[in-house]
């Protein structure tokens, strides 16, 4: 794996983490639309399911939101070695720019800005900063 695929892999878990967490608000939704339970004074068959609609859709909103948590924490791990990886970069705004880009996620406008620099300049930062940089095995 190259430096710029490992700096990547917290901003696309964060943004598995954040489609995950679309899915957990859409089964809530749903669970929370199912109209409850008809009862009437009729008698029923004895092996009818009596069970609330929204029961099904439970265990799947349990599961995702342990999903979600487990995914959570490896984002935090991740984010954590990254940030010590950049570190370990001699050069402070090779430090700065990788932090701003894949710990921040921000634009490279934003870098740019942010760095007082022009793109070109963020540009070549960065590709020092990938060059420098020691991808853990």
């Amino acid at each position: 794996m190259d430096a710029k695929q490992y700096l990547k892999q917290a901003y696309r878990l964060n943004e598995l983490i954040e489609s995950d967490v679309q899915e957990l608000d859409r089964l809530r939704d749903l669970a929370s639309s199912i109209s409850s339970s008809q009862f009437s004074d009729m008698p029923h068959s004895a092996s009818r399911n009596t069970e609330a609609p929204f029961v099904k859709y439970v265990g799947r909103i349990i599961e995702m939101e342990q999903k979600i948590k487990s995914e959570i924490d490896r984002y935090v791990d991740l984010q954590n070695e990254i940030r010590e990886t950049i570190n370990k970069l001699k050069n402070n705004d090779e430090k700065l720019l990788l932090r701003y880009k894949y710990i921040f996620f921000m634009t490279w406008e934003e870098v740019a800005e942010k760095m007082n620099v022009s793109m070109r300049t963020v540009h070549r930062i960065h590709g020092n900063a990938l060059n420098n940089l020691q991808v853990p095995k």
